[in-house]
């Protein structure tokens, strides 16, 4: 033991290393078993595991030494920064997801850091009872997120056109090629709209929304000319291609965002234009919700912006 002391716990580097070592073994055991074996994408995933590694890299980097707020922060910092290069190197995850949840990883092992300087200042003597606890609330909370039923969201977009609702509608049911998109979103790898296209009419009728990963089966649910189309969503594509250095076909791209349903809705105002609003219901199995829908809700209204101008532009044309 004093040898062990006198090589690596010592030396002020030989322990930080051996502390993010430590850490980032039981965090990829912990995300390979979560993601691949478990099936889940949540809590456990994405706010206790970044939070462990906080308390974690702090604790073993000094406990019964002193440390200060910021020492605690650089190395939950240089932990998760390792983590992430880790999956990006394994093509576990591409660039544009861990920017989305970069925000509330960072904030969480900052938390972590925080309640792992406050355990190696006032309670040493508690710190493996902590750590085991936090260890044991991974896997438990990740059991528990398998059977969680999810709520269905809802965006809606309008925008006004000047034309007639029975126009608007030829171009609803349908619509040619779109131009290639300016926004920086769907710049990333998000997919977006290509054209639609429809097999029959009323009821029953299958429209196809074609976007750049695949295609939206929309089976007509209900048909109102010209005020109201309605669909279910049977088939979608992937959300997105991942932006790697390889080939990303992470499980999160299949069936972890989830379209239910869509409407237009097309009424006509005093002024003899239209309004026209895109509504789009969803839901998905990644949680938390609160978070992840503020990612939802962006995409969703800049696909449905790029559909209703592109039916815009259409429609107003003489």
């Amino acid at each position: 033991m004093k040898l062990v002391d006198k090589f690596i716990f010592a030396n002020d580097i030989k322990r930080k290393w051996l502390a993010i070592a430590i850490t980032l073994l039981i965090s990829w055991v912990f995300t390979l078993w979560i993601i691949y074996i478990v099936g889940t994408y949540g809590y456990a995933l994405f706010m206790l595991l970044p939070f462990f590694m906080g308390v974690s890299s702090t604790v073993l980097y000094r406990l019964n030494n002193q440390i200060t707020k910021w020492e605690a922060w650089k190395i939950s910092i240089l932990t998760i920064a390792i983590f992430t290069a880790s999956l990006l190197v394994f093509a576990i995850e591409g660039f544009i997801c861990i920017l989305m949840v970069a925000p509330l990883g960072l904030l969480l092992a900052w938390l972590g850091s925080l309640i792992g300087y406050l355990i190696v200042k006032e309670t040493p003597s508690k710190a493996a009872q902590i750590m085991l606890i936090l260890i044991c609330l991974i896997p438990t909370t990740a059991f528990t997120e398998q059977t969680t039923n999810q709520p269905l969201f809802s965006a809606v977009t309008s925008i006004e056109i000047k034309a007639p609702p029975q126009k608007v509608w030829k171009n609803v049911i349908e619509f040619p090629q779109l131009d290639k998109p300016t926004e920086l979103i769907f710049k990333t790898g998000i997919a977006y709209p290509i054209n639609a296209k429809i097999e029959g009419s009323g009821v029953g009728a299958v429209r196809h929304c074609n976007f750049t990963t695949g295609s939206f089966v929309e089976p007509i649910t209900v048909w109102n000319e010209p005020q109201l189309l309605k669909f279910n969503v049977d088939e979608q594509p992937a959300p997105m291609r991942e932006l790697s250095f390889w080939n990303v076909d992470a499980p999160h791209l299949h069936d972890y965002f989830v379209s239910k349903q869509g409407q237009f809705k097309l009424t006509q105002l005093p002024n003899g234009n239209t309004l026209l609003e895109g509504t789009t219901w969803y839901y998905h199995n990644i949680q938390p919700a609160f978070y992840w829908q503020i990612w939802s809700t962006y995409i969703i209204h800049s696909i449905h912006e790029r559909v209703l101008t592109h039916i815009k532009k259409n429609s107003e044309k003489p």
